[in-house]
């Protein structure tokens, strides 16, 4: 019942139930669309005056009776003449109209409502009693800025009442992880849109996690096979005419700063070219491909205002970005060695689901049939191979290749894309790419775009939700916060912390002259793994009383034998239970 394509039929119907309520209480109002999106859905209208959440309650309600009424969705055909006379007083509705080749056009009607719509729907408005209005929120007609201001209604409804209230449910406990609100409580990073909209500022905490995953990434690489490389943040301008960024990206990429002799220079939107010309700095022979060229490369999107969202929408952010240049020959090998590295490197920050997905060549693409035949073919078969269970998006490849991209899910089992694999032949060709093959003459490499975790901020921002700001202990910017019950014992505590220290453990001393109680619930609250506290027993004992950040105390233990089993577990980055050693 609730597969999703059938959630989206109930999400799409519900939809029209809101329009069909705005209409009945706002009847001045102008229907923009209403699709069923990723996670419910929600409808666009025009309306000079704006919307407040007690028009929001009013609607809800209003839309409480149209499902009671348990009208069916009727499906309705008609010519294109007489829809224009059906939306006479519905100009986005004629617009959309407008752009419509067919002689006949469908309509789904409910009552006395009825919407320009292809479907499909679920059978009647009461199978959609299960509800809610989420936010309002503002919009522009058809995304276009420079068209008219829409009002934006977002909702969501299920078929079960258990469902509707586990979301809800969900949806609150998401609200106290959201990174925004946890980055400034955790002091982890900042955003100053006064001097720049979507550009982030790492605190040292957040730098220091970022230093770890940082860390982990290179040696991981190193340890497979990868060389890295660092390019600039700016090219001439004429580089990414070449990779054909300019004709694609353009509206996402910032106006080009002349320089010296009239050159324009254009701020990184990706690191590829730059990756391609290392390559083409001298000749290459067979016997080195495959090459695999990993990067942390800082790159430049001038993404619109409106859709900018903490770490997980910004204009400047780092790409955790590989190219592999090698044979058609070597994808599938390549691809399956990826598979085991993506699925190796999000395992070690706690994502062990995930929902796979193959792309195929769109309507538009570049590059030969065979190749793109061969190159999805080796997808297909890397995936089957490991045995993974994956969904095909017809068409929904990019121009250059088709791709496979990986979607985590977090605690609260939302899903985020990170990983993505993808296959080109157009980047190549453009910058007419070559190496020496065995018959001694000059053969195409393919290319391999990959990323693990999309961007450095991204995936920051959803380890931040994942775990709530309480990160693991190997992965906490502070692992161990070290408290003396007084002043007279603060000699051991900086014994104690300087042990810590010495075994690459990074522990702090809180000196303030609060209430110990005050100190252990401050370092609490900072989501600190391991509070451990010394006092005149610990210091003639040489042991340390040892709390767990949301478990509580866990008892005394040698220092020594502590401090070695903790750094054991930070390192092999597995959770540490004192308890259970």
């Amino acid at each position: 019942m609730n597969s999703q394509e059938t959630l989206h039929a109930l999400w799409h119907s519900t939809s029209h139930i809101l329009a069909h309520a705005v209409k009945r209480l706002y009847p001045e109002t102008k229907l923009g669309t209403g699709p069923a999106i990723e996670e419910g859905f929600y409808y666009d209208f025009f309306r000079n005056t704006p919307f407040t959440p007690a028009d929001l309650e009013k609607i809800a309600e209003e839309m409480k009776k149209i499902c009671k009424e348990n009208l069916p969705f009727q499906r309705i055909e008609v010519s294109k003449e007489e829809a224009k006379q059906m939306l006479s007083e519905e100009p986005f509705k004629q617009e959309i109209l407008s752009e419509i080749e067919n002689a006949l056009v469908s309509f789904y009607r409910q009552g006395d409502f009825s919407d320009l719509c292809s479907g499909p729907h679920i059978a009647t408005t009461g199978e959609a009693k299960h509800f809610k209005l989420l936010s309002l929120s503002s919009s522009y007609w058809r995304a276009d800025e420079s068209r008219e201001s829409m009002q934006r209604i977002y909702g969501i409804s299920f078929f079960e009442k258990s469902d509707l209230d586990s979301f809800l449910m969900l949806r609150e406990e998401a609200k106290g992880r959201d990174h925004r609100t946890l980055g400034t409580k955790l002091d982890l990073f900042s955003l100053h849109p006064e001097f720049g909209a979507g550009l982030v500022y790492w605190h040292p905490k957040g730098a220091m996690v970022r230093k770890i995953i940082e860390d982990f990434w290179r040696d991981l690489h190193l340890s497979h096979g990868y060389q890295l490389l660092y390019t600039p943040h700016i090219a001439a301008l004429g580089l990414w005419d070449t990779s054909g960024h300019t004709d694609f990206y353009r509206q996402n990429m910032y106006p080009p700063i002349v320089f010296e002799n009239h050159i324009e220079y254009q701020l990184k939107p990706m690191n590829c070219p730059f990756h391609i010309l290392v390559y083409k700095n001298r000749l290459r022979s067979y016997r080195e491909l495959p090459l695999r060229w990993a990067e942390l490369g800082t790159v430049y999107r001038f993404e619109k205002d409106g859709v900018l969202h903490g770490l997980l929408r910004v204009r400047g952010f780092t790409q955790d970005d590989a190219h592999i240049f090698c044979r058609i020959g070597q994808i599938e090998e390549e691809v399956i060695s990826i598979l085991d590295f993506v699925l190796f490197y999000l395992s070690a920050f706690g994502f062990s689901e995930y929902e796979l997905f193959l792309s195929t060549r769109p309507a538009k693409y570049v590059g030969s049939l065979e190749h793109w035949k061969k190159a999805t073919s080796a997808l297909e078969r890397a995936l089957q191979k490991k045995g993974l269970p994956y969904s095909v998006d017809s068409g929904e490849g990019v121009f250059y290749g088709p791709k496979i991209d990986l979607k985590i899910k977090d605690s609260l089992k939302r899903t985020w894309q990170c990983s993505t694999i993808q296959v080109d032949f157009n980047i190549p060709e453009r910058f007419e790419m070559s190496f020496v093959n065995e018959q001694n003459t000059f053969e195409q490499p393919i290319m391999i775009h990959r990323a693990v975790m999309g961007s450095l901020e991204r995936f920051f921002g959803i380890l931040i939700e994942h775990y709530g700001g309480a990160f693991p202990l190997w992965l906490a910017p502070v692992q161990i916060k070290v408290l003396s019950i007084s002043d007279r014992f603060l000699s051991y505590a900086q014994q104690v912390v300087a042990h810590f220290s010495a075994s690459g453990l990074r522990t702090e001393l809180d000196t303030t002259s609060e209430s110990l109680n005050k100190r252990i619930k401050n370092a609490e609250s900072e989501k600190i793994p391991f509070i451990v506290v010394v006092g005149g027993k610990e210091e003639e004992a040489k042991t340390v009383a040892v709390r767990k950040h949301g478990k509580g105390m866990m008892g005394v233990f040698p220092l020594e034998e502590f401090c070695s089993k903790l750094r054991i577990a930070s390192v092999s980055k597995k959770d540490f239970n004192p308890k259970e050693e």
